[in-house]
């Protein structure tokens, strides 16, 4: 009946073949005279997706996730990942080549400072760490009394045979109805902060930044429509964009080149070389920026000056078209999600259906629309167990059929032109436990304390994050991942700098979008997490407020599964709280809807109070 065309179920873990890989580098660092490699999972644009030839670590290690970094030395070899994958590192991991490490908690640099030998040479490409990511190890290596080397070429590249071709996904232009800003009038702004900063340059080396600065999306990498793209914008005169020119048709090509001088990829080096040169003052972000650019910068006489790339929070702040492209884009993906909600609770229960057939009919609901351009990642759809893996991406080996008892968690979004969305649903199949329900309703609660949070401007993500957390913590539990994320426009659905986490230290801003979704894992038994995109905006005038306040405005609509709620842990307020939401949900998508949908939806959301 469904078939999925933007995601596959093949198993990618290649974990059998790790050990004779694994040998080969060795005996490649060997023949170089280096004792270690360090191999993250990363592109030379620190890409959050990256293209499949630059899948270093899933092909060296079996490991699939989206974050993660191995260090190989000649008598052992460690993956580190973050707690989104711990169960997933031991099932794609050949554990006897391979040993876990929490990539938060025992991080790499520690690992090195512990681990690596005095006199040892520890290899990395610097076209695959940060220039903060890179000194970090060095000053590992430092305190091992070892050095860092800097490999020319990728050693793995000379073992990878069959190693897929660069992409060469077509560029295309993003309309301004949908983009709410010329290039022209971006360039001016961005101009401008190259001149506070004292520089002569700006170097934008964030695929992101490059499609957003110049109104351009690609198909370069899966799931986010970035070109795959690096640009020098001086203080004065025309940008450069350095992008694989085969991606460009007439007319596109014609439109950069009214903005821009459009290079080949292999001329950004050289043209980099040229600026240290010229002695030139580039400005470029550390924690984004490889670090192979700024030594071509400075090992050429140049200067370097770090600081963020200022394009970064101008992209998070969406500007009107922006944000009605979001509500747009939420209220047709709110129909499509509840299309699917009404499908799964009457075939679930028959016990026939698996994850994946639930993730292609999720998949097929949104290509309904008729506009979706993609996923915008692969869909999380966990069964009982399979729930708790925070990240988990079903296989055809690890599908799962949905039984009768059993908690279903599925997150996904989509990709369309006017935004991009992202929902986690959890729903229960047959009667819930009594645990079931009552830690749903914890998590519910800390999804609603966010959702209705008033808060000074100025106030940052990593403030607002107890608040999710909270009713958790009394019970003595709590969850392994952040509680939000940025999302973009038509980009990135994971997108900085702003983010509600432990970490999460800048500033909310009105017209960010972000997500809000806590969640609650129990290893071998279920997952539980509610997803709603969130916009901040400024709060309702409050008697007496010394500051300006701002607060959350709900995007994403879409019911909420009530079989799942234990009331009488809910307040009044949160009550009033998740009536209105569904109300709202009501209002909005049952004219959307045909009969027979709207029907169930209404009992779906039925008021709590009443």
């Amino acid at each position: 009946m469904f078939e999925a065309r933007f995601q596959t179920f093949d198993d990618r873990s290649e974990k059998g073949a790790s050990a004779p890989r694994l040998a080969a580098l060795r005996a490649e660092l060997k023949r170089r005279g280096l004792d270690g490699f360090v191999v993250p999972r990363a592109d030379r644009y620190q890409n959050e997706y990256v293209p499949p030839c630059a899948e270093r670590l899933a092909w060296l290690t079996g490991f699939t996730g989206s974050a993660g970094l191995a260090i190989v030395l000649a008598d052992r070899a460690v993956i580190f990942v973050d707690g989104r994958y711990l169960v997933q590192v031991r099932d794609e991991v050949d554990a006897s080549s391979f040993t876990v490490e929490h990539l938060v908690d025992h991080p790499p640099a520690q690992w090195i400072e512990e681990n690596l030998p005095a006199g040892s040479k520890l290899g990395y490409s610097p076209w695959l760490h940060t220039v903060d990511g890179a000194e970090r190890l060095a000053k590992a290596c430092e305190a091992a009394k070892a050095t860092l080397v800097a490999a020319a070429d990728n050693p793995i590249d000379t073992g990878w045979t069959n190693r897929p071709a660069p992409p060469k996904g077509a560029v295309v232009l993003h309309d301004l109805r949908y983009a709410g800003e010329t290039a022209t009038d971006k360039l001016t702004r961005v101009r401008s902060e190259i001149e506070k900063a004292k520089a002569d340059s700006l170097i934008v080396s964030d695929p992101q930044s490059v499609s957003w600065l110049f109104n351009i999306r690609g198909q370069d990498v899966p799931h986010t429509p970035v070109v795959l793209a690096s640009a020098i914008v001086p203080k004065d005169g025309r940008p450069s964009v350095y992008v694989d020119g085969r991606k460009l048709d007439n007319e596109v090509r014609h439109r950069l080149e009214e903005l821009a001088d459009v290079r080949a990829i292999d001329e950004f080096e050289r043209d980099l070389a040229a600026l240290g040169k010229a002695q030139r003052a580039a400005r470029l972000d550390p924690g984004i920026c490889p670090e192979a650019v700024a030594k071509l910068i400075a090992d050429n006489g140049g200067k370097v000056l770090r600081g963020g790339d200022p394009i970064v929070p101008m992209k998070a702040i969406k500007n009107e078209a922006e944000i009605a492209g979001a509500k747009a884009a939420q209220l047709r993906d709110g129909v499509a999600v509840t299309r699917f909600l009404a499908w799964f609770d009457g075939e679930a229960p028959q016990g026939r259906l698996t994850e994946i057939d639930a993730v292609e009919a999720l998949e097929s609901f949104r290509r309904d629309t008729g506009v979706l351009k993609d996923v915008s990642f692969p869909t999380i759809a966990g069964a009982g167990p399979d729930g708790a893996i925070v990240h988990y991406r079903v296989s055809r080996s690890s599908n799962r059929r949905i039984a009768s008892g059993e908690l279903f968690l599925v997150d996904s979004g989509g990709q369309y032109e006017d935004g991009t969305t992202d929902i986690t649903r959890t729903l229960a199949v047959g009667i819930p436990t009594a645990d079931m329900r009552r830690n749903f309703t914890l998590v519910l609660k800390g999804h609603i304390a966010i959702a209705r949070a008033v808060f000074p401007d100025g106030t940052s993500g990593a403030q607002l994050d107890p608040l999710a957390r909270q009713f958790l913590w009394r019970e003595g539990l709590d969850f392994d991942h952040g509680t939000g994320h940025g999302v973009g426009s038509y980009l990135s659905v994971h997108e900085g700098p702003a983010r509600i986490s432990k970490l999460g230290n800048v500033a909310l801003k009105r017209g960010m979008i972000l997500s809000n979704e806590p969640g609650y894992y129990r290893t071998d038994a279920y997952g539980i997490r509610i997803e709603n995109l969130i916009l901040v905006t400024e709060a309702k005038p409050v008697a007496g407020a010394e500051k300006p306040l701002n607060a959350f405005e709900t995007l994403t609509l879409a019911p909420i599964d009530a079989r799942l709620i234990e009331p009488a842990l809910l307040t009044v307020e949160e009550i009033a709280w998740l009536d209105a939401y569904h109300a709202r949900v009501r209002e909005e998508i049952a004219p959307l809807l045909d009969a027979k949908v709207r029907e169930w939806l209404i009992a779906a959301t039925a008021p709590l109070a009443a």
